[in-house]
């Protein structure tokens, strides 16, 4: 039997006297799409962001590949920095908020690195990084600064950067939130490529019919806990009281997703 390619046990995490996480469990497959959904301040970025380190849980158990942590204060096996580095260059993140360097063209921005951090010969991260910009048919911009690109352009520039590392697997924080809504469509074609294509993905999302038309599965944050998971189909049918009125508030009541507040590191 294959093992997963993360598995996470009895995550916790608290802001001050803010309890985020309530002991979240989770293993992942190779190949698998997770979408996580849930209120603003229901802890699904954060529970993202602690898989690779951008928040450290006070308590908990994470595998990867073959790094094993225990995040437990007086643990043997807390994560060391060259684990977590170790870590982060092969899961790849994409935020809100495209975070590319403005001081930087497009193929700085994304050479720069697997230059740095995997030691590609500069002309070797150039011809990958070409490939990967045609790909999402912006070679044509590779010279360009971000501030010359919309914001669906840049959040692909932002995703091929990520690729750029090779990861196994790709986390996605919210990527379309920012963006209007015509933009949005050229980002999910990407991300939905890259599901076809067998990437391991754990996506935070507000996109219900992106989740259900791509997602192995889906997974409903309420209230620091993992409250429901199951297959796209518990969009449609949910088994608990309170997916069902979340769903209803967004679908029926035309609310946007998160649109109450925006979500902050310490609640989302």
């Amino acid at each position: 039997m294959t093992p997963p390619l993360l598995a996470l046990n009895d995550i916790r995490k608290s802001f001050g006297e803010n309890e985020v996480l309530k002991g979240v469990s989770l293993d992942v497959e190779p190949g698998e799409v997770v979408s996580i959904i849930g209120a603003s301040g229901s802890g699904k970025s954060t529970f993202l962001r602690s898989i690779n380190g951008l928040e450290m849980p006070q308590t908990g158990f994470l595998k990867f590949e073959e790094l094993s942590f225990d995040f437990h204060p007086e643990s043997r096996f807390m994560p060391t920095p060259a684990q977590m580095q170790s870590l982060r260059q092969r899961v790849g993140m994409v935020f809100q908020s495209y975070n590319l360097w403005p001081h930087m063209t497009v193929l700085d921005n994304v050479i720069h690195a697997p230059m740095k951090l995997l030691k590609l010969p500069k002309a070797q991260a150039i011809d990958e990084a070409g490939a990967l910009l045609s790909r999402i048919g912006l070679y044509e911009k590779r010279d360009s600064y971000p501030t010359r690109l919309s914001g669906g352009q840049q959040q692909r520039v932002a995703i091929v950067r990520a690729l750029a590392m090779k990861p196994r697997l790709m986390l996605f924080d919210e990527v379309t939130s920012a963006l209007d809504p015509e933009l949005v469509h050229e980002v999910l074609v990407l991300m939905a490529a890259l599901a076809s294509e067998g990437m391991t993905m754990l996506l935070v999302t507000h996109e219900i019919a992106f989740a259900r038309d791509v997602s192995s599965r889906v997974l409903f944050f309420d209230k620091g806990v993992m409250a429901e998971s199951g297959t796209p189909d518990i969009l449609r049918n949910p088994q608990s009281d309170r997916l069902r009125q979340f769903l209803h508030r967004i679908l029926h009541d035309g609310l946007a997703y998160g649109a109450s507040a925006p979500e902050t590191a310490q609640g989302a």
